[in-house]
């Protein structure tokens, strides 16, 4: 009985570092599969493409804000230096067109440098809540939110509110833009909630 203990014991010993062994193999072929999934690109279909086709492209990055939209030309460059571009900012996203051209959006959660020194929020002539470029008056639309239920606002919110809306609430900032879209969400109606939940 006490021998059967002592190889119970033996086989313990022997199992512990041969399980701690196999895990320790099977995180490191795990590390090494996930290594070169990155340093390949096989899991990006552009990069893939890059790697395949190996030509020089033309290259556009397009950084996407909360509100605006900016479009550089980053010249014609190697495929090796695209796929690097790329795999130093796995944030980004890419894709090639018709022509071969290459095109990478960043997403930026700021507002651009136009937003910020002319962006507008108030109410066009149908109610909506929108952003405008420059004074409302102007009628340079940069983008529509939701309609918004005026009466509602009229019997809820101060008259300087109201004439500050009208006139357009200058947003500088990032925080003053969602503070503004906050406020006002309070006031959309319905069917505006339900296409702005669509899509988000």
């Amino acid at each position: 009985m006490n021998s059967w203990k002592q190889i119970k014991k033996r086989l313990r010993r022997i199992k512990r570092p041969l399980l701690s062994l196999g895990l320790l193999v099977l995180l490191i072929m795990l590390l090494a599969i996930g290594y070169h999934t990155s340093a390949t690109g096989s899991s990006d279909p552009v990069i893939a493409k890059l790697r395949e086709e190996g030509q020089d492209r033309e290259v556009y990055l397009t950084r996407t804000y909360v509100c605006g939209q900016e479009q550089l030309n980053l010249g014609t460059m190697s495929a090796n230096a695209i796929i690097e571009l790329m795999l130093r900012h796995p944030e980004w996203s890419g894709k090639t067109d018709e022509a071969g051209k290459v095109w990478i959006t960043e997403e930026i959660e700021d507002l651009s440098a136009t937003c910020k020194k002319n962006g507008y929020i108030s109410v066009d002539k149908n109610g909506n809540l929108t952003l405008y470029d420059g004074p409302p008056k102007e009628e340079k639309v940069m983008r529509t939110f939701f309609q918004v239920d005026i009466d509602s606002m009229e019997s809820s919110l101060p008259k300087s509110v109201l004439d500050q809306l009208h006139r357009g609430i200058r947003v500088s900032d990032v925080d003053e833009y969602h503070s503004v879209l906050s406020t006002f969400s309070d006031y959309a109606m319905e069917q505006s909630e339900k296409v702005m939940k669509r899509k988000s």
